[in-house]
């Protein structure tokens, strides 16, 4: 129990009624108390203030904001329905955006924590630019900020920063960490990458094949080199919107056997895995690149340069996909390693608008776990 002592004077004393967690958000429904002057010595009133209630229980995965869930941790957590009208969102807000119009600021007032265990500079720049772009403020929290899961647990991190942000994006290396903070947060949070998928540059992509091709239902995405993060993210998108898609990889790089059988599963796009790159782009509508090491693969590039040779994407290899073929990678690119620099150069590369729609795809993210 905490005691308050108000003297007489011509002001009001509040007492907020206890029927919500967060002291803060009870103000509206405060109880004023008018204290008025007197001639009398001043009179001491006590105010009994009980501790808030403690923070509802965890929060579930699926916890509901307005017709769409909390957080975006993994694609295939929407159906096709949803992530159409997410990427119809993006387009109609990168066009607002374009224009030079800057009225459009939906989350004035509103504040956003970005963790960054990894470091990354589109993934930085994108979400600050354009939460700041539509009226909000972020917060760059990186590696030695908070060392979540060092020096603080993740899931105190998610329930302290949930009182004071209305959205947390995280970019972190354990997938279990993105669960836990989604599970313990009150707010949404937003998957900025994790080692097993990067669910927001799927969806830019997406929006970058839309924007150049027409669509990216019924098209043909080849992946080259190691099945990593982003080939699940790829599987994921597979198993909610039809497309064909192929990961083309050395014998023991596959992606994780469970998330190409879950997507396979889901009976709506053609999954193939494939140890020939020229055989696996023909006829391909995208080819896709990333780098070979990740980070805190590094120490393993070396090897993997020589495990990978022949899954370069040079200009034979788009040759074999043929005239119709864009060039997409997610960036930082090994010029001379995954990708030759004359691809990348090339006029059928798109990876800078690629790049670019980091942010116009985010921004309908937020949006929509935002309920705006």
């Amino acid at each position: 129990m905490v005691v308050i002592s108000a003297h007489s004077s011509s002001s009001y004393c509040a007492v907020p009624s206890l029927n919500k967690p967060y002291f803060s958000h009870n103000l509206r429904n405060s109880i004023p108390i008018s204290i008025s002057s007197s001639p009398f010595p001043p009179t001491r009133t006590t105010i009994l203030c009980l501790a808030s209630p403690p923070l509802a229980a965890e929060s579930p995965l699926t916890a509901k904001v307005g017709n769409g869930l909390k957080d975006f941790i993994h694609i295939d957590d929407f159906d096709k329905d949803t992530i159409l009208k997410i990427l119809d969102r993006a387009i109609e807000v990168k066009t607002l955006l374009k224009s030079g119009d800057r009225s459009f600021r939906p989350f004035e007032g509103k504040t956003m924590s970005m963790i960054f265990a990894k470091p990354s500079m589109r993934t930085r720049v994108s979400f600050e630019t354009g939460f700041s772009l539509l009226g909000g403020h972020a917060i760059y929290l990186g590696p030695d900020d908070i060392q979540m899961g060092k020096r603080e647990e993740t899931r105190d991190v998610a329930r302290v920063l949930s009182r004071y942000n209305d959205i947390i994006m995280a970019r972190v290396f354990s997938h279990q960490d993105i669960l836990d903070l989604a599970k313990y947060a009150t707010v949404p949070v937003i998957n900025g990458l994790t080692d097993y998928n990067h669910p927001v540059q799927i969806m830019a992509d997406a929006l970058t094949m839309i924007e150049h091709i027409g669509r990216f239902e019924g098209t043909k995405v080849v992946y080259v080199g190691d099945g990593n993060n982003i080939v699940h993210s790829w599987l994921l998108l597979a198993a909610v919107v039809p497309f064909h898609f192929v990961c083309a990889c050395p014998k023991g790089f596959e992606p994780d056997a469970k998330t190409v059988e879950k997507a396979r599963k889901a009976g709506i796009s053609k999954i193939e895995i494939s140890n020939d790159p020229k055989e696996a782009v023909r006829g391909a509508d995208v080819v896709y690149s990333d780098v070979w090491a990740s980070m805190g693969q590094k120490e393993e590039a070396a090897y993997r340069r020589q495990v990978f040779k022949g899954f370069q994407v040079d200009q034979s290899l788009m040759d074999a996909a043929g005239s119709k073929a864009f060039f997409m990678h997610c960036l930082p690119a090994e010029r001379g390693v995954e990708v030759t620099d004359e691809v990348v150069e090339a006029s059928y590369s798109i990876v800078f608008p690629q790049a670019e729609n980091r942010m116009h795809a985010q921004n309908a993210i937020m949006l929509h776990v935002l309920g705006k």
